[in-house]
């Protein structure tokens, strides 16, 4: 894909537009799409244009170049760090996935290449992960006096479990993509150059099935890592019968009757 032009000294984040797929582009890979505050303020305004756009179903994070991001361009960040300036605004939706506003519909990633710090921690706050094989990972702030807080510390924990969190956030080591997949911080690797196809391919699948079911499964699964099991399975009976009564749900059964593929409108 071919990068929009951009001749800002700070990057950019490209958008575009594929019917119900909205692809989100790093656009500084003369810097590995190392990220200033005036990237994440514009992936926060994409993040927040495939919430609030009905037409838009799935989102797809990527990287131009040869890199996905070597993470946060500290030298443009360290003086909001140190007055405490968090990384999103509270009226966009949070590309973190911390506070704020919240993406309630998917988010794939397609990484490849240099993944680092923010980066890694950007495609673990979204669904599913298409990795290169040609990825390097590491979460290495405390190589540089600082701690990672874009969600790292409880996120791979959640994925990988305690021991594997602890090896790769303490150690700061970097590791390959086949390391990654272990320890299920990405779901697919798939040769270099292919990524985006592929995760192009998956949001694709999910943009054909029903929004507000997708919506809702997604919703379901984030009460209960925050909240836990009786909180997540509470929910089930009231979220279902609203499902129910959708127009999507009568055109999922009409469509079954009929022996035909469903067309779902997301009302």
């Amino acid at each position: 894909m071919t990068a929009n032009q951009e001749t800002h000294p700070d990057g950019s984040v490209s958008t575009e537009r594929r019917g119900p797929i909205y692809l989100m582009g790093f656009n500084r890979p003369e810097k590995y799409n190392g990220l200033t505050p005036k990237m994440l303020s514009e992936l926060g305004e994409a993040y927040t244009t495939l919430e609030d756009d009905p037409e838009l179903r799935v989102g797809i994070l990527f990287g131009h170049g040869k890199h996905f991001t070597a993470g946060l361009d500290l030298p443009k960040w360290r003086e909001r760090m140190k007055g405490g300036n968090r990384l999103a605004r509270e009226d966009r939706v949070n590309p973190f996935g911390l506070e704020g506003r919240r993406s309630t519909k998917p988010i794939l990633t397609a990484a490849h290449g240099i993944t680092y710090t923010a980066g890694i921690e950007l495609m673990l706050a979204g669904d599913i992960v298409v990795a290169a094989d040609d990825c390097r990972f590491s979460q290495l702030e405390p190589k540089r006096g600082i701690m990672a807080t874009g969600g790292a510390t409880f996120r791979f924990v959640e994925r990988g479990g305690w021991g594997n969190g602890m090896y790769h956030l303490l150690v700061v080591d970097e590791f390959d993509a086949t390391e990654a997949h272990r320890c299920g911080l990405v779901q697919e690797v798939v040769p270099a150059g292919t990524q985006l196809d592929r995760a192009i391919e998956l949001a694709e699948k999910i943009a054909k099935l029903a929004p507000l079911a997708i919506q809702a499964t997604k919703a379901s699964a984030q009460l209960y890592a925050e909240k836990g099991e009786e909180a997540c399975y509470s929910n089930f009976t009231s979220v279902q019968r609203g499902l129910a009564a959708s127009e999507d749900a009568e055109e999922g059964v009409n469509s079954f009757k009929e022996r035909r593929e469903p067309k779902f409108s997301g009302h």
